[in-house]
């Protein structure tokens, strides 16, 4: 993925799939307090714990102090595939699919919800339950289903806890694009 995403001209020692899948955690260290400007393996509590202090947001501290540095990865838009990717609740997923009947072709989702529909044309992957094993996919699914020429990619939004927080800020920035 390394080599498809910056070519040929970077050297690659490929290792094999990565263990966590979003390993990288950036925390701005400049402004006298732990800034959290991209969720990774490393959680927003191991860094409050290894500093003593809490982590902010990039979000909270915006009003307050000027913008942070740019950092490879915190762009909006950050490792997006071709295809359009569009993040929905399981109902609004169903809602979706129903409305689209048999017409729906040329897509794919990634749900944790067991989603019904008529189409024959959609590409599915099941979303683990698990927030370590999701992250771990989450890279290689989107490849793949642009690697089968969809051209919209629908995702169940992850839930809205620590474990997943990486996983959602991944895929907003997919979204973005």
């Amino acid at each position: 993925h390394v080599q498809a995403e910056f070519g040929d001209s970077l050297l690659v020692l490929d290792g094999g799939p990565c263990d966590v899948g979003i390993e990288s955690t950036i925390i701005d260290c400049t402004r006298g307090m732990p800034v959290l400007l991209r969720p990774g393996a490393i959680t927003r509590a191991q860094v409050a714990a290894a500093c003593g202090q809490p982590v902010r947001s990039q979000q909270e501290l915006d009003a307050q102090m000027p913008a942070a540095p740019r950092a490879s990865g915190t762009l909006e838009a950050h490792y997006a595939p071709s295809a359009r990717v569009r993040l929905m609740d399981a109902a609004a997923l169903q809602t979706a699919l129903d409305l689209l009947g048999a017409d729906a072709a040329g897509m794919a989702i990634w749900s944790r919800a067991i989603l019904r529909s008529r189409s024959s044309g959609i590409v599915r992957r099941r979303m683990p339950d698990d927030a370590a094993a999701a992250a771990q996919q989450l890279f290689a699914v989107l490849r793949e289903f642009d690697a089968a020429g969809v051209s919209l990619i629908w995702v169940e939004t992850p839930p809205d806890t620590p474990e997943w927080e990486g996983i959602r800020d991944r895929l907003q920035r997919a979204a973005a694009a």
